[in-house]
């Protein structure tokens, strides 16, 4: 599961593989718009986590190069489903980002920083960063409680419920 949020175009190669049957190398980073050394790494990742699989027949014209494998097939339309969410919603940079997505997952209720840390097992300046990108999409909301001494919780908006379900179905 790693995989899916560690690369940033894991789920939109996903969603694409989904959509198309499979495809070459060549129109894959057209259509997404990535970087040949990106896509490179990202599908080198999805076939190390057997996701995506190189075509054996590949060599005719048509024929795709990369497609789905079985388990691939299984999370291929839920990718499809959160990538095509995050865009009507204008949210695929802040979405796709490496910490992004398990935040959004974790906080299944509101929860304090250290713990949302302790689950994840995230560096405290990578959920920091994470935490704020999406407190400023929207997605999140920062709720500091009066006490001694002070405490902090996060907890998901309206708006990020339906792209948690989305994602809980990876």
């Amino acid at each position: 599961m790693s995989s899916l949020f560690h690369f940033r175009w894991s789920l939109p190669v996903l969603a694409e593989l989904h959509r198309e049957g499979g495809t070459k190398f060549v129109t894959l980073a057209n259509r997404l718009g990535v970087g040949r050394e990106t896509l490179r790494r990202t599908l080198d990742a999805l076939v190390e986590a057997e996701l995506v699989a190189r075509n054996l027949g590949y060599g005719h014209p048509l024929r795709p190069e990369y497609v789905l494998t079985p388990r691939g097939r299984q999370i291929g339309p839920a990718a499809a489903r959160l990538v095509d969410a995050l865009r009507d919603e204008g949210l695929e940079d802040v979405g796709l980002k490496k910490w992004s997505l398990p935040v959004v997952l974790e906080l299944t209720a509101e929860r304090r920083f250290a713990e949302l840390r302790a689950a994840l097992r995230v560096s405290p300046r990578a959920l920091t960063l994470a935490l704020k990108e999406l407190a400023g999409a929207g997605l999140v909301e920062r709720r500091v409680h009066d006490g001694f001494p002070p405490s902090t919780t996060y907890r998901l908006t309206g708006r990020a419920r339906r792209l948690r379900r989305l994602a809980a179905a990876l």
